[in-house]
């Protein structure tokens, strides 16, 4: 008996009306968990973001080093303050009924984010999500230490972790021809570009660009 295919969700901008870790470092600065100085800079990762111009250790550990020093427990009720307040406002009608889709067909479901698991962690169990890949944060005797765990999940880092998932599941990389992959952001292509099934949603101008001349579909899960 076959494997079931593969459903792969991107998160920000593709299932969440927003980027999550651009809304978390908003959050903790208007809760008093983050300084307020950390607000430029933010604005200008996001930026080299969307551009595809900011290395993906520079963008994780950026996000990393607003949890340095408190440990998962401090995090935890802040983590569900977020979710409540931020995420799930966040998270439309259209988005929920394309991952039930997929569940309701027997495929196997993975959210894949660039977000830290700590920011997206809730968000993939109020979607429905038992698997998730993430950047992994580093701990230090229980205590978060600014710096990323292991190679970050963003960019070609998508491709190797899932790569690794695979293998960790006895699954093959043949499952990727069957797969379907959803995302928005042109730093995504290394794993859309190795998927049977890619799926262009809300997409930035090099990615909408690239899948007109791939023939890539194009959908709108936002709305």
């Amino acid at each position: 008996m076959s494997a079931s295919p593969l459903a792969l969700f991107d998160l920000d901008h593709t299932l969440l009306d927003g980027d999550g870790d651009d809304l978390w470092c908003r959050f903790l600065v208007r809760h008093g968990q983050a300084m307020p100085e950390v607000l430029v800079r933010n604005e200008r990762m996001g930026a080299d973001y969307r551009a595809g111009r900011v290395g993906t250790q520079v963008f994780s550990d950026f996000y990393a080093a607003l949890l340095t020093g408190r440990s998962p427990e401090y995090w935890k009720p802040w983590q569900q303050r977020f979710l409540d307040d931020e995420i799930r406002p966040r998270l439309p009608q259209a988005a929920r009924a394309r991952v039930q889709w997929h569940r309701e067909a027997g495929h196997l479901l993975l959210l894949t984010t660039a977000s830290n698991r700590l920011v997206a962690e809730l968000t993939a169990i109020e979607l429905g999500f038992v698997h998730l890949l993430a950047t992994e944060l580093e701990l230090a005797e229980g205590i978060y230490t600014g710096r990323v765990r292991g190679m970050p999940n963003m960019r070609e880092g998508k491709l190797v972790r899932l790569r690794d998932w695979l293998g960790a599941r006895g699954m093959s990389e043949d499952a990727l021809a069957t797969a379907w992959f959803y995302s928005d952001s042109r730093n995504d292509l290394p794993l859309l570009s190795a998927v049977g099934k890619p799926v262009v949603v809300n997409p930035d101008v090099t990615l909408s660009q690239h899948a007109l001349r791939a023939g890539w579909p194009v959908q709108n899960l936002l709305d």
